[in-house]
């Protein structure tokens, strides 16, 4: 064992010790539930509505300002990974620092959302392993908002979670009906925000919630040019900026969809620009914010908001 691990696994170890006081066996605390971990608080409240009390959940990203893409992982956070039963993430390349913890603990039930959606046969699945760490492909890997994924994970989780602890199995499928039908609210919300605008176009500072505006039948008129730089973190090309401040100005789109998590000069420019010329912004954001707990509540703010912004 080299020194970097030795050094590794003591740290491990000291943090496992530490929480130990819960009492119980791995995966199992002393009050019975089952141990559960999600790679966001997203995904986290999923686990938590259909777990519901049975369930001690951590979430790994549970901080607004948390950006999965660069996340640097604790020694806590292996333990926890570790010490679950049952853990949950995107995939896709959104947060690969989960997929190395999984992949250190071959006993953990692992579910991946990314995977559940089918998505991946929607594009090239053959991306370069540099591409697939930033989440960049052909592909949006945003699927927490599309809900028919939503749905498939919950349904997911009620099985694992069922076959865990049997005896529940009964109120872990009535728990992820339950969510359901509240998912299925807020796509008939969405649709029907759509509908009543047919052909609205918006621009996206991020297409974070690009399964959002294909659910209301929204397009995203942002230039490729000009999403592709804000993702890769480089400089807009001046003709795409160009193009998104005649649209911004000349109100040639409905509203600006901004992800609020991640602002730069340009994205702060644009709607700064939206909001002088009186152009609605939603602001829409990857993780929950803070003291929100709940995917509906969260999820149905959001919804509100570009159905208000459709309506302007």
């Amino acid at each position: 064992m080299s020194f970097r691990t030795a050094a590794i696994c003591t740290a491990i170890a000291l943090v496992a010790t530490a929480c130990g006081g819960e009492g119980g066996s791995a995966g199992q605390p002393a009050d019975g539930k089952i141990k559960v971990v999600a790679s966001t608080n997203v995904w986290g409240s999923v686990l938590s509505a259909v777990g519901g009390d049975k369930v001690a959940l951590t979430s790994i990203i549970n901080d607004p300002s948390g950006d999965p893409h660069s996340y640097e992982t604790t020694p806590a956070d292996a333990v926890a990974v570790q010490d679950a039963k049952l853990a949950l993430y995107n995939g896709g390349g959104y947060d690969t620092f989960f997929t190395k913890l999984s992949d250190q603990a071959p006993g953990v039930r692992k579910l991946v959302a990314f995977d559940i959606s089918g998505k991946a046969g929607e594009g090239h699945t053959d991306a370069g392993e540099a591409e697939a760490e930033h989440g960049h492909s052909e592909v949006n890997e945003h699927v927490w908002y599309d809900f028919a994924t939503v749905d498939k994970v919950a349904d997911q989780v009620a099985a694992q979670l069922g076959e865990l602890q049997p005896d529940a199995k009964a109120a872990f499928d009535s728990n992820a009906g339950a969510f359901k039908a509240k998912v299925a609210e807020l796509r008939a919300k969405t649709e029907q925000a759509g509908a009543k605008q047919p052909g609205a176009k918006v621009i996206a500072t991020e297409p974070v919630a690009h399964y959002l505006l294909e659910t209301a039948k929204v397009e995203d008129a942002t230039p490729p040019e000009f999403s592709e730089a804000i993702e890769e973190e480089t400089d807009v090309p001046a003709g795409a900026l160009d193009q998104v401040h005649q649209l911004v100005d000349g109100k040639q789109v409905k509203a600006v969809v901004n992800n609020a998590q991640t602002t730069t000069p340009v994205t702060d420019q644009v709607i700064a620009k939206a909001k002088n010329v009186g152009l609605p912004v939603v602001d829409v954001t990857e993780t929950l914010p803070a003291g929100v707990t709940d995917y509906i509540a969260w999820m149905s703010k959001e919804v509100d908001a570009l159905a208000g912004a459709l309506g302007s």
